[in-house]
């Protein structure tokens, strides 16, 4: 057995380790270093932060701000973000923790700070408050908006101490399948393919009924699938200036409308920006399923999830 170097054993930042390179998780946490507005989110949290007093001293806001952030991005519970950190020097390295010099925050410690955000509603004004940046930096909302919505499962066991399931959670149909959980409902700007707003709702909730809620009232087209079609009355409620450009239900009396199919394509090349959206949110962060119960919870973290990736999805506008 060959013996333990000190190239494995020293800590990455001491210089021994001349053999490692980069790994995708590096280049991220560097990139999101750069470009995430950490005084202007840590602002909207400090009022409600607790201050350093009798008892034991609060751990740094932003520190805990990035160690919530890193539980975001890679769909970690309060414990297994707490072991993350042990394990990671990379992730010690971006939340600024030294083991020589102080312990990692525990599970607990982070399982507050998140009742806090949720408490004071603040992952709404995080999301808020990332469009102001990004608007600030060249990235302003435009007169197109697409709307669509997404399912996130919610167990459907009732294997727990009550005996029942989420009450707050519903399920629906779609196509032949049914699902269980909540709805994220989004508005995406349709120039530069960034959320600007959001709802979220039990499953069962039509996906038309946020509708004016998802519009800022300045557009002037309105992209969204089919689930959309005919609801001209709800867009001008809103945006009374909003030319109706969902895609509409090519099916009529048993035979397929082709000019009107050929129209949906078109918009679709458009429509389909939302989807990127999603597609960080559920693909790359892995927020498919919730992890908390009730609509409240989940909702901060959608909100936070969603402005998180709108930093993401403009980070190569950001760093130029």
């Amino acid at each position: 057995m060959k013996q333990q170097t000190l190239a494995v054993a020293a800590d990455e930042q001491s210089g021994f380790e001349q053999y490692r390179r980069q790994t995708k998780r590096d280049v991220f946490l560097a990139t999101m270093q750069q470009i995430v507005p950490w005084q202007q989110l840590c602002a909207v949290i400090e009022p409600h932060y607790p201050k350093p007093g009798n008892g034991r001293p609060p751990v740094g806001l932003e520190r805990m701000l990035r160690m919530y952030f890193v539980q975001h991005w890679f769909n970690l519970a309060d414990e297994a973000c707490e072991e993350a950190l042990l394990d990671s020097t990379a992730l010690r390295r971006f939340v600024g923790i030294d083991l020589g010099r102080e312990r990692v925050p525990e599970g607990t410690t982070l399982l507050k700070f998140r009742r806090l955000l949720e408490q004071h509603r603040l992952g709404e004004k995080l999301f808020a408050t990332v469009g102001q940046v990004l608007q600030a930096r060249g990235l302003k909302v435009g007169t197109g908006t697409i709307v669509d919505a997404t399912i996130i499962g919610a167990p459907n066991s009732t294997k727990n101490s009550d005996k029942a399931r989420d009450p707050e959670m519903h399920q629906t149909r779609k196509g032949q399948q049914w699902y269980f959980g909540m709805k994220m409902h989004i508005g995406v700007d349709s120039r530069t393919g960034l959320a600007h707003s959001a709802v979220v709702t039990a499953a069962n909730v039509h996906d038309k009924h946020p509708l004016p809620d998802l519009l800022h009232g300045n557009e002037q087209r309105v992209y969204g699938d089919s689930a959309y079609a005919s609801q001209k009355a709800l867009i001008g409620m809103k945006a009374p200036r909003a030319r109706d450009f969902t895609n509409q239900r090519v099916r009529k009396g048993g035979e397929v409308d082709e000019a009107e199919r050929a129209k949906n394509r078109n918009k679709s090349k458009v429509r389909a920006r939302v989807e990127h959206v999603f597609a960080v949110v559920k693909r790359l962060w892995g927020f498919t399923k919730v992890r908390y119960r009730g609509l409240g919870k989940n909702a901060t973290r959608s909100f936070v999830v969603l402005g998180l990736a709108n930093i993401y999805l403009a980070r190569v506008r950001l760093q130029a």
